[in-house]
């Protein structure tokens, strides 16, 4: 059995076990450079996020909607990545192409009825694996089923956003 498959499977195992810690949490702390430009402090790492000059920042960093789609990307490739040894379907390597869609009238509230987010999100997986077609489509449905940031995309997540003390 693999690493990853060794891990999947023990960490499954305890994760359904009576009175296991289901629940983790993730943290982040953003805050201005200048401008747009933004500085986001996730656990000992620290990104940029800033917008193109034709949206009003300075681009020394990608934006936020950039950032979704690579979040979407990469936890597809994590997903797969993990269910492909768990499910021993051999997987050398799998990467993720995506494009997403934004009428900038809703980000700017020049039309009502526009909302900001994307209109659609659409892209490609592909497969450095020797598993025949009925695998490989049996293992993607597995990671959309899995994959905690697509299901982020496909549902309604509960926010609450408050104004610090």
């Amino acid at each position: 059995m693999s690493g990853f498959a060794q891990l999947f499977n023990d960490t499954r195992l305890a994760l359904a076990s009576e009175g296991a810690q289901t629940i983790d949490r993730f943290n982040v702390t953003s805050q201005g450079r200048d401008g747009l430009h933004r500085e986001v402090k996730i656990r000992d790492f620290t990104v940029g996020v800033d917008e193109p000059p034709s949206l009003g920042g300075t681009d020394q960093a990608p934006n936020p909607v950039e950032y979704a789609l690579a979040a979407l990307a990469t936890c597809q490739e994590i997903t797969y990545r993990l269910h492909a040894d768990a499910l021993g379907i051999p997987l050398r390597d799998v990467s993720v192409e995506l494009e997403g869609e934004l009428d900038l009238r809703g980000f700017f509230g020049a039309a009502k009825d526009v909302r900001p987010g994307f209109l659609r999100v659409s892209g490609s997986v592909s497969f450095d694996s020797s598993a025949s077609k009925e695998d490989l489509a049996r293992l993607k449905a597995v990671v959309d089923a899995h994959c905690p940031v697509l299901d982020l995309f496909n549902n309604a997540t509960p926010v609450e956003i408050k104004i610090a003390d």
